[in-house]
Order: C-alpha cells, then sequence, then structure tokens
C-alpha cells in the first residue's frame, strides 16, 4: 500500500513510519505545518519539523510539507481566542485533529493517490458488531481514541494508527532498536501555538481585551474579583482573590456581566449536562446511545461516567447515572460502550 504517515517530529509517528517501511508498504512521511507563530511547545516549533525531516531520513522514506496554517488559524486559533471571549473552555487540540490531521490530511492523501493515512495516535481501529469502530489504544495510559474520536464513516477504512497495538515502552523500544533520534524524545503535553515563557495569558492578551469581573458567592454578595474573567474556567480554584478559608470553586462564569460566581465542592457535581454538536461514527449510533446506558469521557484522560443521552427541547442532554462533577462548556464529551473500549460517538458541552 501507498501510505501517507503524518510525522510530528515525535517517537509515536517516528516508530508509526518505520513500521510500515518494515512492513514493505511505499511510504511516505508529511509534516503539517500549522502554526505560523513563534512556537517552543508542542508539535509545531522549527526543532519537531526538523526531527521529523531526519526520522524520514533514517528511515528511508520521502518526507513532504504540507503548509496549512491558514486552516489552523481559521478552525483552531481563532475559535480558541473566542471561546475565552464568550466564557468557554476550547480544546485546540481536538479542533486541530478535527479539521487538519484528520479532514485536511484526509483530503490530500486522498487527492495524491495514496491508499491510507496513517497517524502516531494510540488508538485503534477493529471490527464491531460489522463496522470498523475507533477502539482504545493498547496503553492504558497514553489512550489517545478521545481526542480522535470524530473519526467517522469512510474514514475509519482510511485511517491507521500503527503503534496502537503497542505500550508506550515498546514504542520507544522500536525507535531505539533503529536508531532513531526521537527514540527518547519527551511527550508534547502543551498547546503548541502558545510558547512557555508567555502561556496562555500572554498569549490572549493581544488579541482579546481582558476584563476584571466580582467574584461573588451564591447569594450574590461580592467576595473578591479577578483581573480577567476571560481566563476563569469551571472548577477553578485558585487566582480568585478569596484569600483562606474554605475550599471554594468556580461554578459559573458570565464573562457579560463581569461575574464569576463560587461555590463548595458539592456545588460543582450536577445530574444533567447539555451537550450539542454530535459526531456519530455510523448511522443508526445515535438511535442506540439514545436508548442505552453508555460511559462518557469528559477529558483526554477522565474517568468514566454512566449515562443516558436524551434529546430536550433545546438539543440534547446527558443524564448521568449519579452526580457527576460539571464539564466546563466547551469541553468534549466522548460516548464509548459498556465494555470501556469501543468509541460511539461524542460532542460538546454547551452552556
Amino acid at each position: 500500500m501507498k501510505i501517507l504517515v503524518a510525522m510530528s517530529g515525535g517517537v509515536d509517528s517516528s516508530a508509526a513510519a518505520l513500521i510500515l517501511r518494515e512492513q514493505g508498504h511505499e511510504v511516505v512521511g508529511v509534516t503539517m505545518r500549522l502554526w505560523g507563530g513563534e512556537s517552543d511547545t508542542g508539535c509545531c516549533s522549527v526543532s519537531d519539523v526538523d526531527d521529523a525531516r531526519r526520522v524520514a531520513q533514517q528511515v528511508g522514506v520521502d518526507h513532504l510539507v504540507f503548509n496549512f496554517s491558514d486552516d489552523f488559524n481559521e478552525h483552531v486559533v481563532e475559535p480558541y481566542v473566542a471561546a475565552h471571549v464568550n466564557g468557554t473552555t476550547p480544546n485546540p487540540c481536538i479542533e486541530c485533529n478535527r479539521h487538519l490531521k484528520f479532514d485536511r490530511l484526509i483530503e490530500r492523501g486522498r487527492t495524491l493517490g495514496f491508499d491510507a493515512v496513517a497517524t502516531g495516535h494510540h488508538a485503534r481501529i477493529e471490527m464491531f458488531n460489522g463496522k470498523p469502530r475507533l477502539a482504545r489504544g493498547e496503553d492504558a495510559q497514553k489512550d489517545q481514541s478521545y481526542v480522535v474520536h470524530m473519526l467517522a464513516g469512510a474514514d475509519l477504512n482510511y485511517v491507521l494508527f500503527p503503534v496502537g497495538n503497542m505500550e508506550k515502552s515498546q514504542v520507544r523500544e522500536e525507535a531505539t532498536r533503529a536508531g532513531l533520534r526521537t527514540a527518547s524524545k519527551p511527550d508534547s503535553q502543551d498547546v503548541c501555538f502558545i510558547g512557555s515563557t508567555i502561556g496562555r495569558a500572554g498569549f490572549l492578551e493581544p488579541r482579546l481585551s481582558f476584563n476584571s469581573a466580582d467574584v461573588v458567592d451564591a447569594s450574590g454578595s461580592k467576595v473578591g474579583e479577578v483581573p480577567a474573567v476571560e481566563l476563569v474556567t469551571l472548577g477553578q480554584r485558585r487566582g480568585l482573590g478569596l484569600g483562606g478559608g474554605d475550599k471554594r470553586y468556580v461554578v459559573a462564569v458570565d464573562v457579560p456581566l463581569r461575574r464569576v460566581t463560587v461555590g463548595d465542592e458539592a456545588q460543582l457535581f450536577v445530574n444533567e449536562t447539555s451537550v450539542g454538536k454530535l459526531v456519530w461514527p455510523h448511522e443508526g449510533d445515535e438511535e442506540y446511545v439514545l436508548s442505552h446506558d453508555v460511559l462518557v469521557q469528559g477529558s483526554a484522560h477522565g474517568e468514566r461516567s454512566s449515562a443516558r443521552l436524551t434529546k430536550t427541547a433545546d438539543g440534547y442532554s446527558l443524564v448521568w447515572a449519579r452526580p457527576t462533577r460539571r464539564i466546563a462548556p466547551g469541553q468534549t464529551v466522548v460516548f464509548y460502550d459498556s465494555t470501556d473500549m469501543f468509541v460511539l460517538g461524542g460532542g460538546i458541552v454547551t452552556a
């Protein structure tokens, strides 16, 4: 097969290219140039692109660079900024996977005549009830099915995850055996377009206006103040100007009214969560999830909670089997089957 392998400059994508090459496939590596600004974190730095190119040389495959910076700005950076203005908590890595690492890359791969596109994500695609299903990766600690949950339809037959059946230690062993320069490279942990020296506030400050806000309790009494309501997140406990005393958490953020409401930990738990922008792997999955309890994951490595999806007058709501900690609006929820293995769909938490 002729396979286009996305190479970010990390060990997982390096190993993916190596494995497919050793299996006898015709492999071409590609690095997506996404962020045009300064970066020293994530997978967009100059050193990462250089690592990908050098690993491609070591593996013995051609290496391409696709410039998707305009798409990245439109679908990832601009929505990231807008989310802070609107008082929601964005998930830029998921939107990057949705719009760039799969939509655009798959489109380009098909246009160029490749038989498949491969990435270094720790996830698998397995047959389940006669259909290809996205499944958790073999390494439970590194599983990335949550961040690639948007794969659906024909794309499930076009994408390969060569390291999905491996533990992370095995991935590094393979890279070490082949002498790849990325064998011991640490995993990326940060948002790629936010430099480590400026942080989130430094990135956003030139792009939006920060506004101070009152911090109030459930009765509406002012108990503190924050310098930038746009930087406050549901569940936050520090940086609220509350001083000592009982632990209090952010339970609501109202950017237009410049108000942050705090409460005790019990007030972070809810019985229902509104969701929208749902995606389904296959026709019929929505009906299944509406009629069965499913396991729901609300963060990249978060615990799963049982819930039933229901239709409401305004859209959809997850009714939790037991009170569950609030998930910030803007964050992604992913539905898994009762075995906690196969992805059945996903969506985004609404206000």
